[in-house]
Protein backbone atom coordinates (compact mmCIF):
# COMPACT_ATOMS: atom_id res chain seq x y z
CA UNK A 1 0.00 0.00 0.00
CA UNK A 2 1.46 3.41 -1.03
CA UNK A 3 1.87 6.31 1.61
CA UNK A 4 -0.36 8.35 -0.27
CA UNK A 5 -3.32 5.58 0.01
CA UNK A 6 -2.50 4.79 4.32
CA UNK A 7 -2.91 8.83 4.76
CA UNK A 8 -6.18 8.95 2.85
CA UNK A 9 -7.28 5.90 5.03
CA UNK A 10 -6.21 6.64 8.32
CA UNK A 11 -7.65 10.38 7.71
CA UNK A 12 -10.94 8.46 6.59
CA UNK A 13 -10.57 6.44 10.37
CA UNK A 14 -9.90 9.73 12.11
CA UNK A 15 -6.62 8.47 13.42
CA UNK A 16 -4.63 12.29 13.59
CA UNK A 17 -1.63 10.98 14.76
CA UNK A 18 -1.00 8.27 12.24
CA UNK A 19 -2.01 10.51 9.80
CA UNK A 20 0.20 13.75 11.18
CA UNK A 21 3.04 11.02 10.88
CA UNK A 22 2.91 9.91 7.72
CA UNK A 23 2.41 13.13 6.21
CA UNK A 24 5.59 13.88 8.35
CA UNK A 25 6.73 10.91 6.58
CA UNK A 26 5.97 11.05 2.84
CA UNK A 27 7.78 14.76 3.54
CA UNK A 28 11.11 13.44 4.48
CA UNK A 29 10.33 10.79 1.25
CA UNK A 30 10.12 13.00 -0.67
CA UNK A 31 6.99 13.40 -2.00
CA UNK A 32 6.02 16.55 -3.05
CA UNK A 33 3.67 18.64 -0.59
CA UNK A 34 0.76 19.22 -3.46
CA UNK A 35 0.58 15.26 -4.31
CA UNK A 36 0.35 14.75 -0.51
CA UNK A 37 -2.31 17.20 0.03
CA UNK A 38 -4.66 15.42 -3.12
CA UNK A 39 -3.60 12.52 -3.47
CA UNK A 40 -3.86 11.53 0.62
CA UNK A 41 -5.85 14.05 2.56
CA UNK A 42 -8.17 15.91 -0.02
CA UNK A 43 -8.75 11.76 -1.52
CA UNK A 44 -9.49 10.97 1.92
CA UNK A 45 -11.70 13.71 3.10
CA UNK A 46 -13.34 13.48 -0.52
CA UNK A 47 -14.52 9.77 0.48
CA UNK A 48 -15.93 10.90 3.83
CA UNK A 49 -18.27 13.21 1.98
CA UNK A 50 -19.22 11.05 -0.34
CA UNK A 51 -20.11 8.46 2.36
CA UNK A 52 -21.76 11.23 4.66
CA UNK A 53 -23.84 12.49 1.27
CA UNK A 54 -24.98 8.66 1.23
CA UNK A 55 -25.79 8.34 5.29
CA UNK A 56 -22.97 5.59 4.83
CA UNK A 57 -21.11 7.83 8.29
CA UNK A 58 -22.53 11.13 10.34
CA UNK A 59 -21.61 14.03 12.08
CA UNK A 60 -18.83 12.29 14.53
CA UNK A 61 -17.42 10.74 11.83
CA UNK A 62 -17.09 13.88 10.17
CA UNK A 63 -15.79 16.10 12.64
CA UNK A 64 -12.77 13.65 14.07
CA UNK A 65 -11.70 12.98 10.13
CA UNK A 66 -11.67 16.77 9.93
CA UNK A 67 -9.55 16.59 12.91
CA UNK A 68 -7.23 14.43 11.61
CA UNK A 69 -7.09 16.42 8.07
CA UNK A 70 -6.37 19.37 10.31
CA UNK A 71 -3.29 17.83 11.77
CA UNK A 72 -2.10 16.61 8.35
CA UNK A 73 -2.43 19.76 6.23
CA UNK A 74 -1.07 22.04 9.50
CA UNK A 75 2.70 19.80 8.73
CA UNK A 76 1.84 21.03 4.73
CA UNK A 77 1.24 24.32 5.25
CA UNK A 78 4.52 26.14 5.16
CA UNK A 79 6.06 23.76 2.53
CA UNK A 80 2.57 25.14 0.44
CA UNK A 81 2.72 28.42 1.25
CA UNK A 82 6.52 28.59 0.15
CA UNK A 83 5.46 26.70 -3.02
CA UNK A 84 3.15 29.04 -4.22
CA UNK A 85 0.16 26.65 -4.41
CA UNK A 86 -2.83 28.24 -3.73
CA UNK A 87 -6.24 27.53 -2.67
CA UNK A 88 -8.58 26.50 -4.54
CA UNK A 89 -11.03 29.23 -4.01
CA UNK A 90 -11.83 31.81 -1.21
CA UNK A 91 -14.84 31.26 0.72
CA UNK A 92 -16.70 33.49 3.99
CA UNK A 93 -19.24 31.46 5.87
CA UNK A 94 -21.49 32.36 9.04
CA UNK A 95 -24.63 32.14 10.58
CA UNK A 96 -26.98 35.00 10.55
CA UNK A 97 -27.25 37.90 12.85
CA UNK A 98 -29.60 36.34 15.56
CA UNK A 99 -28.88 32.93 14.98
CA UNK A 100 -26.69 31.25 16.99
CA UNK A 101 -26.84 27.98 15.51
CA UNK A 102 -23.46 25.97 13.99
CA UNK A 103 -23.42 22.74 13.90
CA UNK A 104 -24.34 22.96 9.95
CA UNK A 105 -22.18 25.63 9.37
CA UNK A 106 -19.27 24.19 10.63
CA UNK A 107 -20.10 21.37 8.66
CA UNK A 108 -20.40 22.84 5.72
CA UNK A 109 -16.92 24.63 6.64
CA UNK A 110 -14.94 21.15 7.00
CA UNK A 111 -16.12 19.71 3.76
CA UNK A 112 -15.20 22.92 1.76
CA UNK A 113 -12.11 22.67 3.17
CA UNK A 114 -11.46 18.98 2.58
CA UNK A 115 -11.90 20.04 -1.21
CA UNK A 116 -9.19 22.59 -1.19
CA UNK A 117 -10.76 25.66 0.03
CA UNK A 118 -9.49 28.57 1.97
CA UNK A 119 -12.74 28.81 4.17
CA UNK A 120 -12.87 31.90 6.69
CA UNK A 121 -15.48 31.13 9.11
CA UNK A 122 -17.41 34.43 10.70
CA UNK A 123 -18.82 32.00 14.04
CA UNK A 124 -22.33 32.37 14.79
CA UNK A 125 -24.91 36.05 14.93
CA UNK A 126 -23.34 37.50 11.90
CA UNK A 127 -24.28 41.10 10.64
CA UNK A 128 -24.75 41.77 7.32
CA UNK A 129 -21.98 44.48 6.87
CA UNK A 130 -19.85 41.71 8.26
CA UNK A 131 -19.89 39.29 5.62
CA UNK A 132 -19.37 42.33 2.80
CA UNK A 133 -16.30 43.36 5.11
CA UNK A 134 -14.58 40.29 5.12
CA UNK A 135 -15.42 39.47 1.64
CA UNK A 136 -13.55 42.51 0.31
CA UNK A 137 -10.79 41.95 2.46
CA UNK A 138 -10.06 38.41 1.67
CA UNK A 139 -11.61 39.02 -2.21
CA UNK A 140 -13.88 35.91 -1.43
CA UNK A 141 -14.89 33.84 -4.20
CA UNK A 142 -17.89 32.98 -2.26
CA UNK A 143 -19.73 34.35 0.60
CA UNK A 144 -21.88 31.21 2.06
CA UNK A 145 -24.81 32.05 4.72
CA UNK A 146 -26.46 29.84 6.60
CA UNK A 147 -29.85 30.13 9.08
CA UNK A 148 -31.75 27.41 10.97
CA UNK A 149 -34.61 29.50 12.19
CA UNK A 150 -37.29 30.75 10.23
CA UNK A 151 -37.53 34.00 12.11
CA UNK A 152 -33.38 35.10 10.71
CA UNK A 153 -33.57 33.42 6.94
CA UNK A 154 -34.79 36.42 6.23
CA UNK A 155 -31.29 38.07 7.26
CA UNK A 156 -29.51 36.27 4.55
CA UNK A 157 -31.98 38.73 2.32
CA UNK A 158 -30.34 41.15 3.96
CA UNK A 159 -26.87 39.86 3.33
CA UNK A 160 -27.66 40.02 -0.62
CA UNK A 161 -28.63 43.41 -0.18
CA UNK A 162 -26.01 44.60 1.42
CA UNK A 163 -23.58 42.96 -1.25
CA UNK A 164 -25.46 44.55 -3.68
CA UNK A 165 -25.24 48.11 -2.03
CA UNK A 166 -21.16 47.68 -1.67
CA UNK A 167 -20.99 47.09 -5.45
CA UNK A 168 -19.31 43.56 -4.78
CA UNK A 169 -22.42 41.59 -6.29
CA UNK A 170 -20.66 40.51 -9.44
CA UNK A 171 -17.55 39.44 -8.28
CA UNK A 172 -19.30 37.38 -5.26
CA UNK A 173 -21.21 33.69 -5.74
CA UNK A 174 -23.23 33.92 -2.96
CA UNK A 175 -24.60 30.39 -1.07
CA UNK A 176 -27.31 29.91 1.43
CA UNK A 177 -28.51 26.96 3.33
CA UNK A 178 -29.61 26.03 6.65
CA UNK A 179 -33.02 23.79 7.79
CA UNK A 180 -35.79 26.45 6.76
CA UNK A 181 -34.04 27.59 3.64
CA UNK A 182 -35.22 26.14 0.11
CA UNK A 183 -34.21 26.60 -3.11
CA UNK A 184 -37.27 28.49 -4.29
CA UNK A 185 -36.41 31.23 -1.73
CA UNK A 186 -32.77 31.25 -2.39
CA UNK A 187 -34.09 32.43 -6.59
CA UNK A 188 -36.85 34.66 -4.26
CA UNK A 189 -33.72 36.81 -2.89
CA UNK A 190 -31.13 36.79 -5.65
CA UNK A 191 -28.76 34.38 -4.25
CA UNK A 192 -26.72 31.83 -6.53
CA UNK A 193 -26.98 28.27 -4.86
CA UNK A 194 -29.05 26.66 -2.49
CA UNK A 195 -28.05 23.00 -1.38
CA UNK A 196 -29.56 20.60 1.42
CA UNK A 197 -26.46 19.04 2.70
CA UNK A 198 -22.80 19.76 3.96
CA UNK A 199 -21.26 17.59 0.86
CA UNK A 200 -23.43 18.88 -1.67
CA UNK A 201 -22.14 22.33 -0.94
CA UNK A 202 -18.58 21.61 -1.10
CA UNK A 203 -19.19 20.16 -4.24
CA UNK A 204 -21.38 23.32 -5.51
CA UNK A 205 -18.78 25.90 -3.90
CA UNK A 206 -15.93 23.93 -6.14
CA UNK A 207 -17.75 23.59 -9.35
CA UNK A 208 -19.53 27.08 -9.25
CA UNK A 209 -15.41 29.09 -8.32
CA UNK A 210 -14.23 26.59 -12.05
CA UNK A 211 -16.66 27.57 -14.15
CA UNK A 212 -16.70 31.14 -12.93
CA UNK A 213 -12.71 31.36 -13.56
Amino acid sequence: MSILTEISQNLQQGRAKVVKELVERAVGEGIDAKVILEQGLLDGMSVIGEKFKKNEVYVPQVLIAARAMKAGTEVLQPLLASSGVKAKGKVVIGTVKGDLHDIGKNLVRMMMEGKGLEVVDLGVDVPAEKFVEKAKEIDADIVACSALLTTTMTEIKVVVDEIVNAGIRDDVIIMVGGAPVTDSFCREIGADIYTPDAATAAEAAVEAISSAV
